[in-house]
């Protein structure tokens, strides 16, 4: 725990075998209350090396993509009383050793939401994030820092930590099963006008991080620019988007 408040760390992975433990040996398991994996169909041996390490796992027995993985670690998480949910990504890409930091910030009320950002240590490319990647990450984001009036650094990080409050707010059930449901994920936080902070997080990629290739990243790109003009002409009530026109829409238990 951390100021009384129950902290809970989620992974959702898909063949993790190779870096899982190395990441779960760094969580901070002195002040992380639980850590739930959630697999989502791996081929490898990740469902039996995270039930040796002792983790919670739960099984998705077929591919659900990368969005419907979140949902259920969330809905995971709220169930098991936590305050705080950090959704760490077992590939060792973030490393668990901002944890801490990320949950204070928001179990003594600074922050509803803490983003690892790639982009403020300024290391992303040392730390090997291709340049295709890096190029598109600062035009996205200038994107939607327009769009949407925030000034986040990077959109596009998958190390974050939540509040109860805002995975209970957001209609999360609304948002896309696959690699959009982030980006979603923020733009309803910034229309429900939750508080977002970051934190400068080292970049760190290798053969065994997960990270989508060249063509799902061209549809993540554009998928990212749709979404942000839909958030724009809903909060400029020239159409009505689902995703912002409810609020306390609880995921399913």
């Amino acid at each position: 725990m951390i100021h009384n408040k129950k902290i809970i760390v989620v992974m959702p992975a898909y063949n993790a075998e190779k870096t899982l433990e190395s990441v779960y040996e760094e969580i901070p398991l002195d002040f992380v209350d639980d850590v739930i994996l959630v697999d989502d169909a791996s081929s490898d041996r990740t469902v039996k090396l995270s039930e040796d390490l002792g983790i919670r796992t739960i099984i998705h027995t077929k591919n659900k993509g990368y969005g419907a993985n979140q949902k259920t670690c969330y809905k995971t998480a709220l169930s098991l009383g936590a305050y705080v949910v950090i959704m760490l990504h077992p590939d060792y890409q973030y490393t668990p050793k901002l944890i801490v930091a990320m949950a204070s910030l928001i179990a003594n009320g600074q922050y509803d939401i803490m983003l690892g950002s790639r982009i403020l240590s300024g290391g992303a490319l040392k730390g090997g994030m291709p340049l295709y990647k890096y190029i598109s990450n600062r035009i996205l984001t200038l994107i939607q820092n327009l769009l949407t009036g925030a000034k986040l650094s990077e959109y596009h990080t998958g190390y974050r930590a939540f509040s109860r409050a805002v995975l209970e707010t957001l209609p999360l059930e609304e948002n896309a099963d696959d690699f959009i449901f982030d980006n979603q994920m923020l733009l309803q936080a910034i229309y429900f006008d939750f508080l977002i902070g970051e934190i400068s997080c080292p970049a760190r990629y290798s053969t065994g991080a997960s990270s989508i290739n060249f063509n799902k990243s061209v549809k993540y790109g554009f998928g990212v620019i749709k979404e942000t003009i839909l958030f724009l002409l809903h909060n400029l009530g020239i159409l009505k988007y689902r995703l912002y026109s409810m609020k306390g829409n609880k995921l399913n238990f």
